[in-house]
Order: C-alpha cells, then sequence, then structure tokens
C-alpha cells in the first residue's frame, strides 16, 4: 500500500503536485506549539520525499533550470508551512487597524512566501545530492540543516518556528540542545521524520532502522539521564512576575496611562499567597511603564513607594537619550532595574530589533511610500550597541532578553559575568488568543536548556512563568489570566559543551550528513555509470 501511495504522488503532475505540497508543508506546522502533535512529521516528510523523487530535471537546461522543479516543491511546501505556522502576525497589523490593515495580507501571505525561498534552497540543495534510498534522505537533512542555518541569520534573521523544535516538545526531548544545538537538530529531525520513505522502495530499509533506533534512543535517552540526575534546587532570590493582560489598544492611550500604572502597582504589592515567598525581585513585561521615566519622576515615586527595602524592580520600558548638540533623541527598548528609593540602578537595551515592527529597514527609501514601523517613534528605536548581563542585586546577575531576542540562540553571547538567570520581557498581546504566544514560550524556554540558565519570562497577556535551566516549568499563567507568578529562583547549571562547541557540533553534523549522502550519490553514479 505504500508503494503504490508513493508511487502515485511521484507521479502526480501540475496543480496537484503543487497542493500537495502545500498541505503537507501546512500539516508539519501541527507539530509546533500549541498542538505539538510531532507525529505529523512523520507523513509531511515521507511525502515530500517521494514529491523530490518526482521532481524530473529539465534535461538539457542549465543547471539551475534543472533544479528548479525540485525547487517549487520546497518553496510551496516552506509557503504552506510558514502560512499555517505565523499567519497570526497578521493579528498585530490590526490593533491600529486603520493604518495597517492594508498590510495584512502581506504579513499573511508575504513573509511566508520570503521565507519558503529558504526551503526551496533546501529542496534545491537536496537534489543536487539525490540518490536512492537512504543517501536521499541524508541529502533532504543536509539542505534543511544549510537553510536553516542561513534563515538563522540572512537579512538580520527570522528563525521562527525551526523544523528542529518540532522535535523538542518537552523537556525530555530539549535536552540533545546542549550538545548539538537548534541547529544541529534541524538536521537530524529531518533524518527522523523523513525515515518512513524508505518504506516505499525497501532499499536500505535496514540502514534507515538502524539509523533511525540509533538517534531516536539516543535523543530520548540523553534526556532521561540529564533529567534524572537533575533535581530542582532554588539558589536564586524569591521572584515576582506580574501579568496584567492590558489591551492593547489601551497601551498607547494617553488617557489609561495613569491606570495601568495603577494596575501594575497594585499588582506588584499584593500579598504573597500562602506558602510562597516574598520576592525580592519583581519583573513587569515589556514596555510596561507607560512613560517616559527619566521625564516623569512622579511615576517613580510611585513605583518607589510600592517597593519594600531591598526589593528590586525589572521593568519593561521606552528609554529615551538625549544626545547633545540638539539633535533628536534617540529611544530605547529597554529593561530598568529600579531599586526601592525610586533610583534607576541599571538598565538593559535590545540589541536586535523587529524589522517594520521598531524600526523600518532602507528607510529613507520605504518611508517616500508611506511605510513606516508598526510602533512609531521619530526616527524608530535605536538599538543597544552590544549585550551585557545586568546586575541586579549582588547575589542575582540577570541576562535580559527583550521579546523575540530569545529566539536567536546563536545571539546570545554577552559582555560581563556569566549570568544567573535569563529574564525576558515580552508583549504578545500583539497577537491575540493565537499560537503565536505558546511558540514564542517554548522557544524561550529552550534557550534556558541550551545557556544552562534559569528563565524568568513576564509577558503583559502571557505566557508568563519560571523555567529551570532544564526546561521544566516551574510555574506559568496562562494566556489571557491576570495574576501573579512567586517562586523561588532555581540555580544555573554547567554545561557539557560551550556555545562555541555546540557550533563546531552543528558543523560536524552536517559534514558527516555531507560526507554520507555524497557517498551514496557518487555510489549511484559509479553503479550507473
Amino acid at each position: 500500500m505504500i508503494q503504490q501511495l508513493a508511487g502515485k504522488i511521484i507521479l502526480l503532475s501540475g496543480w496537484k503536485r503543487v497542493a500537495l505540497a502545500f498541505l503537507v508543508g501546512a500539516l508539519a506546522s501541527f507539530a509546533l506549539p500549541p498542538y505539538d502533535f510531532f507525529a505529523v512529521c512523520f507523513v509531511s516528510f515521507p511525502v515530500l520525499v517521494w514529491l523530490i523523487d518526482g521532481a524530473v530535471d529539465n534535461a538539457g537546461r542549465g543547471p539551475i533550470r534543472r533544479l528548479m522543479p525540485a525547487a517549487m516543491i520546497g518553496w510551496w511546501f516552506g509557503f504552506g508551512y510558514f502560512v499555517s505556522g505565523l499567519w497570526w502576525i497578521g493579528n498585530a497589523l490590526l490593533v491600529d487597524a486603520a493604518n495597517f490593515a492594508w498590510a495584512v495580507p502581506f504579513a499573511i501571505l508575504g513573509l511566508p512566501a520570503f521565507l519558503a525561498i529558504f526551503y526551496a534552497f533546501a529542496a534545491a540543495l537536496a537534489r543536487l545530492l539525490w540518490s536512492e534510498g537512504l543517501g536521499r534522505i541524508l541529502a533532504l537533512a543536509f539542505g534543511f540543516g544549510i537553510a536553516e542555518w542561513l534563515r538563522s541569520f540572512v537579512l538580520t534573521g527570522f528563525p521562527w518556528n525551526a523544523i528542529g523544535y518540532a522535535a523538542m516538545p518537552v523537556p525530555l526531548l530539549m535536552q540533545s540542545s546542549v550538545i548539538v544545538g537548534l541547529l544541529g537538530m534541524n538536521a537530524l529531525a529531518v533524518i527522523v521524520f523523513a525515515m518512513p520513505a524508505l518504506l516505499a522502495s525497501g532499499r536500505d530499509v535496514r540502514a534507515g532502522i538502524a539509523l533511525f533506533l540509533v538517534l531516536i534512543c539516543g535523543h530520548v535517552g540523553f534526556g532521561a539521564y540529564r533529567l534524572k540526575a537533575a533535581p530542582v534546587e532554588a539558589k536564586g532570590p524569591p521572584i515576582r512576575i506580574v501579568q496584567p493582560s492590558i489591551a492593547q489598544d489601551l497601551k498607547w492611550d494617553a488617557d489609561a496611562r495613569r491606570g495601568i500604572l495603577d494596575k501594575y502597582i497594585a499588582m506588584t504589592g499584593e500579598a504573597p499567597k500562602q506558602g510562597k515567598p516574598k520576592p525580592q525581585v519583581i519583573v513587569w513585561p515589556e514596555t510596561a511603564v507607560p512613560y517616559i521615566l527619566t521625564k516623569t519622576p512622579e511615576a517613580l515615586k510611585s513605583i518607589a513607594d510600592v517597593l519594600e527595602e531591598g526589593q528590586i524592580l525589572l521593568a519593561g520600558a521606552i528609554r529615551m537619550e538625549e544626545p547633545n548638540g540638539g539633535q533628536d533623541p534617540l529611544y530605547y527598548n529597554s529593561i530598568y532595574a529600579i531599586d526601592s528609593d525610586g533610583q534607576i540602578a541599571g538598565a538593559a537595551d535590545k540589541l536586535h530589533l523587529v524589522p517594520f515592527g521598531e524600526y523600518v529597514p532602507l528607510e529613507n527609501i520605504l518611508r517616500r511610500f508611506g511605510i513606516s514601523e508598526v510602533i512609531e517613534l521619530p526616527g524608530g528605536f535605536s538599538a543597544a550597541a552590544t549585550r551585557r548581563s545586568l546586575k541586579v542585586m549582588d547575589n542575582f546577575i540577570a541576562l535580559p532578553l527583550i521579546c523575540y531576542e530569545a529566539i536567536f540562540p546563536a545571539e546570545l553571547a554577552y559582555e560581563g559575568p556569566r549570568a544567573d538567570a535569563i529574564v525576558n520581557v515580552t508583549n504578545d498581546a500583539w497577537y491575540g488568543d493565537t499560537p503565536g504566544p505558546y511558540q514564542h514560550f517554548r522557544q524561550a524556554q529552550l534557550r534556558a536548556v541550551e545557556q544552562g540558565l534559569p528563565l524568568i519570562r513576564a509577558a503583559n497577556n502571557g505566557l508568563s512563568g519560571i523555567v529551570d535551566p532544564y526546561g521544566r516549568i516551574i510555574d506559568a499563567l496562562a494566556l489571557n489570566a491576570i495574576g501573579v507568578v512567586d517562586g523561588d529562583l532555581p540555580g544555573k547549571v554547567q554545561l557539557p559543551l560551550s556555545q562555541a562547541a555546540r557550533k563546531l557540533q552543528f558543523w560536524i553534523v552536517i559534514g558527516m550528513v555531507l560526507i554520507a549522502s555524497l557517498g551514496y550519490f557518487l555510489h549511484r553514479r559509479t553503479r550507473v555509470g
């Protein structure tokens, strides 16, 4: 039956091939949060293999033209995957529908169309090394491994919903990331997910099953071993995370500002629930403070009044910097550390800004066409010069990550002493009750594992919570809930490999997959010759 199904898929032509590629790509997105049904990838990737099997070369044409059939299959697969997995981005543009509703189709279809180019490249690269049996599975893994690596940095990068996340839905399956990182997991996940394609032809089935079992047993076994020796121990200061669920359309309403601040202050001053510790560090979400604090001393006084002696508030806020010489002020998306005297004891600015959200690329050109950033400030936001850890108190140093900075595992190198925890503040209210906030939380959860640091995550409308350095959720609030999370901060752990070593491991994985797929390819050429 599998042979017959594969044969029919290979022989598909025209719109039927395109439609199937789109549909199985969309199906693969259900392996991501909040669904986490990773079994769908054992359908999507074998079908992708069979579709590429049938992507017949344009004989007599140039090398690029010969790869186009495979590239188009990869593009339609990617387009389905990203439309189904990222449609919720359009919701952000409806917050200010009068100005940005026109851009919704570009967000829902344009961004996926661009990201699908990486998967087109993956399929074309795989087709260059295509052979029979296991060789083509390895070629596809090589193609996706390189494509996802490129997606992590090209045009500032957007590695959201990388394929590797589908193989890491729970802490047990997240631990392999400390060895090969997300980039290595992308390639290894494709090998595992695509392996059922071998059942159609029967070629290399034994070798495929052996490789499948080695990867699965290694992935699960390492996770079980690491978690078994990983008790949750509180070693940091007691934490309070405030999640007020402020409606996004109220965030910049001048008449609502005082009420918003008062809500944060009231929630900050709530007594801990029975059995919960009195917090020493309170964390507010991204852009929680609806004022420029350095220009609003009364707001700082209100904050100081609610903080008890020795407490520190980490609050998301817009920071304004006024250069000398009468130049326009600079604005930063920042985290402030504010003590009980109302003094700003430290600050950290966002380094990786959101294109079109916080700044406009090619600003001088695009503004002529009326294109502006979604959060509009004079000149847009400015980026931090470098990433630094932030000393909050004597026994607590934070690694601040603002909003989607948490999706970039390769960009978390920082100056200063090693942090005790990741502090990720965000405002996902832009995206409403959609898969977006769940996907964002999962990616932050993985950064905790990769860094060996607990995660303190404060999100305006969720998901907020405390996660230990193994990815286990200690406590959290549901999406759109209103409340606080009180808890002790788990301790950090030593990692088996440094971030530089994980990068090397990725290239070792890619190199091994390339050599093996190339071996199969050359063997086929020799046999045919």
